[in-house]
């Protein structure tokens, strides 16, 4: 009987899901630093400083937008069912503009772009977050839930909007002072131009943006109807 206990005792499981409180806690500090973000930039509205909104928002936009980067290996490692390549590209395009447009010049940070993405980011990601923490403990309200699969209609073009116009705006710089960019004659025999590159990733909106757009509806279809079917 005591060995027999022994074994039961081994096999049964520790009963801590820590991949859960893991999932748990980082959706729940993105809900934090969004909305974080969002009272900074409504703050600045209502309230402008000597700041700029750029500078006002600098700091939080940086870590929490790069800590996105973490979805791509949730989905590749399998810890959440999403689709890993639809999440680079969600996430690559945010990244982008935030460290390789808003960091690298300063007319992308003054543009019309920069409140444009703020708005539909920080609200987009205050939702989404939200309704991953509570779906981890299954209490997400229809509510929660229907905005999440409805908001997106509008923002998801603003956003868009918002990147290409910060995107626009850097190249412009970009291109009247050749920054970061390398012309031959070099030692390296190697040429790059970085308002090329601009130039290229604004292109690449054209296929993508329809394709993530029209997979967030066929999205909203299956969750919606599903929350339907339970309710009834």
């Amino acid at each position: 009987m005591a060995n027999s206990a022994k074994v039961d005792a081994l096999q049964k499981p520790s009963g801590i899901d820590y991949k859960k409180y893991y999932l748990f806690g980082y959706n729940l500090l993105q809900t934090i630093g969004w909305s974080a973000i969002l009272f900074q930039f409504i703050l600045y509205c209502v309230s402008p400083s000597n700041k700029s909104l750029y500078e006002t928002v600098k700091c939080t936009l940086n870590v929490f937008q790069n800590a996105a980067v973490l979805e791509v290996l949730h989905a590749a490692t399998g810890m959440v069912k999403s689709n890993p390549i639809l999440t680079a590209f969600q996430v690559a395009s945010r990244v982008i503009v935030v460290c390789a447009i808003l960091l690298a010049t300063y007319s992308a940070r003054d543009s019309w772009g920069l409140p444009l993405a703020l708005t539909a980011w920080s609200i987009t990601e205050i939702i989404r977050y939200s309704n991953y923490t509570l779906n981890l403990i299954n209490s997400v309200p229809y509510v929660l839930k229907y905005l999440r699969y409805t908001t997106f209609i509008v923002l998801y073009p603003v956003g868009i909007t918002g990147e290409l116009l910060c995107i626009w705006a850097a190249q412009e710089e970009v291109g009247k002072g050749f920054l970061y960019s390398i012309d031959l004659p070099n030692k390296y025999n190697f040429a790059f131009n970085y308002q090329h590159l601009l130039w290229f990733l604004m292109l690449l909106y054209i296929p993508l943006f329809p394709q993530l757009y029209l997979h967030m509806f066929s999205q909203r279809k299956k969750v919606l109807k599903s929350s339907k079917q339970k309710s009834s």
